[in-house]
């Protein structure tokens, strides 16, 4: 008897294999926001043993669902399409049993959204990408609950406002496909993402070509990012490393932590080294070789230092400390200077899509989190002279 395609859907989730097409496996499900901070899909197609010649590009068309031609090309170029493990052209022709690794920056967010004339930190720009320091408070994309003011938002007022040279009338383009009209090739394509609460430096792609080469550039890790975060407790080494699996709280969905199981959650990479030592807090540098939502909250509180006033994984009370009112009062002084956690993305470099130049930048850290560091420093210098 035959399979219903129901059945054969059900075969290829349980098994990775079906008798009749190329099996397309989800090896990492797309990065969406509620898993990854960064922004590409990657999908390992095993082609089927009775599979005629085909060109690739064709081939994928053919697999791959709301995927055009001209990215499955653009995507060949960048080098984020290998066949066996290497490389190929868009010529090449598919043969039986080869294995199809495709990594694919996420398609562009919705066009119809409404452009919004808020300030942005602009670092660096050219005709294909963007370096922005993005404000604590603000979030990226919009989603439920966050229709506007976020950066995309901002993002595609300060394109079409810089490609066209002329006032915008909003009220003429909330009517109209931005995708079609006033944006032309120039759009905002994200290949990553940031907290809304965390401060510090994105990169934003400029066009398709960029997306794909960027996102590359992140599926491989060697794209260059610093944090700076302010921690509880007095860190027992200079330097380590933490390893662990992240995953949704079992009893909290909108937190994350380190799985016990470790063939669940995603595999996930955080360097730390110290930077400074107040006592009762630290001053760390992070660095990640992989970018999972909340990554570096959720490491740090794994080995007992939560972020500083980090609300949602235990920063935001007095973790380490005395119990007298006057160290309870500097504690609460310096929730109040910086009311979100103290995480800050310093540094970010990567090798530029299209010159193929190193381009690295770095943003100071910002008022809020610099003054709770100098309390915090002046804290600590007056109990060692007391001692």
């Amino acid at each position: 008897m035959k399979k219903t395609e129901e059945n054969k859907k059900e075969n290829v989730a349980e098994t990775g294999s079906a008798s009749s097409v190329g099996v397309v496996h989800e090896e990492l499900v797309k990065n969406l926001e509620q898993e990854n901070e960064e922004v590409y899909v990657h999908k390992v197609i095993k082609v089927d043993p009775g599979q005629e010649l085909l060109r690739i590009d064709k081939f994928l068309m053919n697999r791959l669902i709301n995927v055009s031609r001209n990215k499955v090309q653009l995507g060949i170029d960048a080098g984020n399409v290998l066949v066996n493990d290497k490389k190929v052209k868009p010529n090449y022709r598919v043969r039986p049993n080869d294995i199809i690794s495709i990594v694919l920056a996420e398609e562009p967010v919705d066009y119809f959204l409404i452009p919004e004339n808020i300030p942005l930190n602009i670092v660096y720009e050219d005709e294909d990408v963007a370096f922005i320091n993005k404000p604590a408070g603000m979030v990226v994309h919009p989603g439920v609950g966050n229709r506007s003011g976020t950066l995309v938002n901002a993002l595609l007022y300060y394109f079409l406002q810089n490609n066209n040279g002329k006032q915008l009338d909003v009220e003429v383009i909330r009517k109209k496909s931005l995708a079609k009209t006033e944006l032309g090739n120039v759009r905002p394509f994200l290949v990553h993402r940031i907290d809304k609460n965390t401060s510090g430096l994105m990169v934003v792609a400029k066009n398709e070509m960029a997306m794909e080469y960027l996102g590359k550039q992140f599926f491989y890790h060697t794209i260059q990012r610093r944090y700076v975060t302010l921690v509880w407790g007095d860190l027992k080494n200079e330097s380590g490393t933490i390893i662990g699996n992240i995953g949704r709280h079992p009893k909290d969905r909108q937190k994350y932590c380190v799985t016990e199981n470790p063939e669940q959650g995603k595999h996930a990479v955080t360097h730390y080294k110290v930077l400074e030592r107040f006592g009762y807090t630290t001053l760390v540098e992070c660095k990640l070789e992989t970018g999972r939502t909340h990554q570096i909250r959720v490491h740090l509180q794994s080995i007992g230092h939560p972020v500083f006033s980090d609300e949602i994984y235990g920063g935001d009370k007095i973790v380490k400390g005395t119990i007298y009112s006057k160290y309870k009062q500097f504690v609460e002084n310096c929730f109040a200077l910086c009311p979100r956690q103290a995480l800050h993305a310093q540094s970010l470099g990567f090798k530029h899509p299209i010159t193929e130049k190193e381009i690295y930048f770095e943003a100071p850290l910002p008022n809020d989190m610099q003054q709770v560091i100098d309390k915090w420093r002046r804290y600590s210098q007056t109990i060692q002279e007391t001692e």
